[in-house]
């Protein structure tokens, strides 16, 4: 198959299928910064083979060997985490950097995590418009502060970048988080993981503190992604017989987006843990009355909204304001793409209602990307309703999930590049 080309495909209304989830590429890339600080005796097994946890990787990897005898350019592309770890990772590093991406990635902000950095004692500075990458960033780390505020709002990224460079700050570190925690369970994520490599930490009210201390010597074994296991709970949803098996997967995870399993029973998916993992059956749905607040999982929001649209759900949703600095505004990307299908999505101060009213499924569409791994999962189940579903530049996936159109196979999908 080749680049940006367009994939073809259709769904089952039956399906019985076992699916391998790569690893978590959140806790992937967290596992490689702190392997990176720990100077490698934290070792990681189970990486996701996604291509933002391959890129991070590669990098360290090049920095590792490039041990700051020169000038280095490091080019990110597409991958934000690995832009706002690096950021910080490179600020304490040996070397002097220049610190770059793709041009979506020069669009978005960055202004809240260089500050925090640079009033650390970081030498960091923009080489292109203020408050965006690409940056700048010297050798002469010289820790001046402890404490630094944050708002917690903005990107939990920005907060886990800090935290796993604390244990390697001199005087350590105590993050005072301003206002709202958008995200919260990945900064538990990140503190947990830490712990592991025997990294103690401190959360009173709203400061986190870590002093400096050293890595002990530890396995972190990446679960598989609950990220991508949410588009199979999209699909069980959405068929008339469902039944997923997905191996290794753990009710009690570090992964915040492991809360699809709570979020989709009253879509009519049932998960039970076997011995195996988890397994996904589909059953009766269950009105939903509330409000669905999305800000402990945002990246779950344009899974779960194309569900429900397709159910012809008029549900409300709160906690995606983050959705408009991703990979793409995503709120707009969702408004573009469900009118497709007859939806609306509705805005009104910070709070986003679908009106189905008139869904309709057309015999045939062609859904862009917008260079999106999330917007191509998202409504990649909605070939169960339309008889002929063409994605465009399939290959995004390849960020979080590469293997997604090959298991949709195996789940008796009918994929064929156009």
């Amino acid at each position: 198959m080749s680049q940006n080309a367009i994939v073809s495909f259709k769904g089952i209304k039956d399906i019985n299928a076992e699916i391998a989830l790569t690893g978590s590429k959140s806790e992937s890339n967290r596992a490689l910064i702190i392997s990176a600080l720990s100077k490698g005796i934290v070792e990681v097994n189970n990486l996701s083979d996604a291509v933002d946890t391959v890129t991070l990787n590669n990098i360290l990897n090049q920095v590792k060997a490039h041990n700051g005898d020169a000038y280095m350019t490091v080019n990110v592309g597409h991958a934000g985490t690995a832009m706002r770890f690096l950021t910080a990772y490179l600020s304490i590093a040996n070397g002097t950097y220049h610190l770059t991406g793709s041009g979506r990635m020069k669009e978005r902000p960055i202004k809240l995590l260089v500050e925090a950095l640079q009033k650390l004692g970081a030498g960091i500075s923009y080489a292109g418009q203020d408050g965006f990458p690409p940056l700048d960033i010297s050798n002469n780390f010289r820790q001046i502060n402890r404490t630094v505020k944050i708002q917690g709002n903005i990107s939990s990224q920005y907060l886990s970048a800090l935290l796993m460079i604390a244990p390697s700050l001199p005087m350590g570190l105590s993050l005072e988080i301003e206002g709202e925690l958008t995200s919260r369970p990945y900064l538990e994520m990140t503190l947990s993981m830490l712990e592991e490599a025997g990294i103690k930490h401190s959360w009173d009210n709203n400061t986190i503190h870590i002093d400096n201390q050293p890595f002990k010597p530890c396995k972190l074994t990446v679960e598989p992604d609950w990220s991508a296991a949410s588009y199979w709970y999209s699909i069980v949803a959405l068929a008339d017989q469902g039944s997923i098996a997905l191996p290794h997967l753990k009710e009690k995870s570090l992964q915040g987006d492991s809360k699809i399993r709570d979020i989709m029973i009253p879509f009519g998916v049932r998960s039970s843990q076997t011995a195996n993992g988890i397994a996904l059956k589909s059953g009766t749905s269950i009105a939903i009355t509330e409000v669905l607040n999305l800000k402990d999982c945002p990246d779950l929001a344009q899974t779960i909204i194309v569900c429900a649209a397709a159910k012809g759900l008029n549900l409300s949703f709160t906690g995606l304001e983050t959705l408009k600095i991703k990979e793409t505004n995503r709120v707009l990307a969702l408004q573009q793409e469900l009118a497709k299908i007859g939806v609306s999505l509705i805005e009104d101060n910070e709070v986003y209602t679908l009106n189905c009213d008139n869904l309709s499924f057309p015999k045939k569409v062609q859904f862009h990307t917008y260079d999106d791994h999330r917007m191509a999962m998202a409504f990649a189940p909605l070939s169960l309703f339309i008889d002929e579903v063409e994605m465009e530049d399939y290959q995004v996936v390849e960020k979080s999930y590469p293997d997604f159109w090959k298991d949709l196979e195996k789940a008796g999908f009918t994929v064929t590049e156009v």
